[in-house]
């Protein structure tokens, strides 16, 4: 019988706020008061993020210019280089029990593409990896990061797919610390008509499908937090 995979579509949030709320829920899903694995669905106010690897290459400007033009900057235990969360972009944050599926932190990055890579082939965008660099690219331009945490076999953070952002934002640091690399979005790779709004949901399903087969779990949709009081670890 497959494993249930509990989805929730947390809105727009603020970085840090979705931050507590992911440590809590692997809290849970360790002691198994959180039955399921999860997956939340953010859309984040701007915000920069620091991995472990990141390096003062990356970030041309200092972290109060960044602040002074709206965006938070936060350090944060994920591996990987600095990134961008903000409007337009989809970020999932898997709570997974890998004790339950497979103690290999390579497997699980590699799965987290190829999730990423069937949901945009859902979408009639062509992606693939780029040897050596984590991440999902399509047509020689970075369409998603990844950057994970995992704990006691328990994973936080996650990936994050450009679907209609402000590419700009880039611009201020090096993505991912990959000099020259070409941030895109699948806005710009699909040029379609559709509406965003129409856009954005179609994306959300596609990339959820796609995540619940690639990790063999059946996603279960929570319409939002307001659902998680089951939770007994969710403190927000």
């Amino acid at each position: 019988m497959t494993r249930p995979l509990d989805v929730v579509d947390l809105g727009c949030r603020p970085y840090r706020e979705v931050l507590e709320l992911q440590r809590a829920l692997r809290l849970g899903r360790l002691d198994g008061t959180v039955p399921n694995d999860l997956l939340l669905l953010v859309e984040h106010e701007p915000v920069f993020t620091l991995g472990r690897g990141t390096h003062q290459a990356s970030l041309p400007m200092p972290a109060e210019q960044l602040r002074a033009r709206g965006a938070d900057v936060v350090e944060i235990e994920r591996g990987g280089d600095v990134t961008w969360h903000g409007p337009g972009q989809l970020v999932g944050y898997p709570i997974l029990h890998l004790s339950h599926l497979r103690e290999d932190l390579h497997w699980y990055l590699r799965t987290l593409e190829q999730a990423l890579i069937d949901g945009l082939a859902g979408l009639d965008i062509m992606a693939g990896r780029n040897a050596g660099k984590t991440g999902v690219w399509t047509n020689g331009r970075k369409v998603a990061s990844i950057g994970v945490h995992v704990k006691q076999w328990v994973t936080l953070h996650g990936f994050a797919l450009n679907v209609q952002p402000d590419l700009s934002w880039f611009d201020l640091i090096v993505p991912c610390g990959i000099h020259g690399v070409e941030m895109t979005s699948i806005r710009r790779e699909l040029d379609s008509r559709e509406t965003d709004a129409a856009l954005w949901h179609r994306t959300l399903a596609t990339v959820t499908e796609a995540f619940g087969r690639a990790f063999a779990r059946q996603p279960r949709r929570l319409l939002a937090v307001a659902e998680l009081p089951l939770y007994p670890s969710h403190h927000g």
